[in-house]
């Protein structure tokens, strides 16, 4: 008994060293969420607000556990969440019939007006030039330098801002970048970050993978298009009165908004490349004067061709291979 009581004064002092490091380097890595960066955008930002994005600060300095919110949100709007029940567990439905099934008495309505009325054999010709058009879309990576009006980045934005979202939150933001210094320093964060990853990150087989495609670490077309475009998507925003606003599937929204903006670039007669700059967002985020709470989706280099651009010569997979028809009409 002596010597179990002897061997366990001598460890002591080492169990609680060990036990000290670790609370210690818990705290020294829990994530704060940093000031919101100035910006000559918040100039309309109210008081408010500002207080409001204040607390949040402070509440995640003092409990990183805060950062759970996020991570709970994704996990319920999970389209394979772990609360599926199978088919012979499904909860009861609501009343019979669809009577009910919409509350229009909060919130305004107006009356829908279509804007086109197409017999179906027009819709079918409307519908194939438009896929025939689309088709034509090819991930460019050669641009011209030759300017793009301005006014047409902004009809493009337009564009991307009428996508559908969660509970009408429009969780996206668009950067648009035509500065060249700005671009070079851009293009260094984003091909410093990309050297790693290809050579540490991406793993063997990701790389081999890419190889089809030409593309490397290096991203010429950053500096040589004529206007970049990033995009960050709003985990959460601030409400008038400073409250924290939820922006439900910011993730899906965002995407959703991108893939209206690629078809717009398509019809504009421009070519653009979607570059995912992975690890590189929170230095972009900096350096464009984002909040804290924004997110580098993707970006855009948008610009003209080159004469002698080129492209990688694959195919799309034909419609049976995407398409499952169930079909009672």
């Amino acid at each position: 008994m002596g010597i179990i009581t002897g061997i366990f004064l001598y460890c002591l002092p080492y169990v609680i060293s060990v036990v000290v490091g670790y609370v210690l380097a818990r705290a020294g890595n829990s994530h704060s969420l940093p000031e919101p960066s100035p910006s000559s955008r918040n100039g309309g930002t109210s008081e408010k607000q500002l207080k409001a994005r204040e607390k949040v600060g402070n509440s995640r300095r003092s409990n990183p556990g805060v950062d759970r919110d996020e991570l709970e949100q994704e996990r319920i709007e999970s389209c394979d969440g772990e609360d599926e029940v199978t088919s012979g567990e499904l909860p009861p439905g609501g009343e019979e019939g669809d009577e009910g099934s919409f509350n229009l008495d909060k919130g305004a309505h107006i009356s829908y007006k279509r804007t086109y009325d197409y017999n179906d054999e027009e819709m079918v010709v409307k519908s194939r030039q438009f896929y025939e058009e689309m088709n034509n879309r090819r991930s460019v990576r050669f641009f011209s330098d030759k300017p793009v009006p301005l006014e047409v980045i902004e009809n493009l934005v337009r564009t991307a801002g009428t996508g559908p979202s969660g509970g009408h939150t429009e969780p996206w933001v668009f950067s648009v970048v035509r500065d060249q210094e700005l671009k070079i320093r851009i293009r260094e964060i984003i091909e410093a970050e990309e050297k790693i990853n290809y050579e540490r990150r991406m793993g063997q087989k990701w790389v081999d993978d890419l190889r089809p495609m030409g593309v490397t670490h290096r991203k010429p077309y950053l500096t040589k298009c004529s206007t970049l475009i990033v995009v960050f998507r709003q985990v959460f925003s601030f409400d008038e009165n400073g409250g924290r606003k939820t922006h439900y599937y910011n993730e899906l929204s965002t995407a959703i908004s991108v893939g209206l903006m690629l078809a717009a670039v398509e019809k504009a007669g421009l070519v653009t490349c979607t570059t995912t700059p992975m690890n590189a967002g929170p230095s972009l985020r900096t350096l464009l004067g984002r909040e804290s709470y924004e997110r580098v989706t993707l970006l855009l280099p948008v610009g003209y061709p080159a004469e002698d651009a080129v492209v990688p010569d694959i195919y799309r997979k034909p419609l049976r291979d995407i398409i499952d028809i169930h079909d009672s009409q």
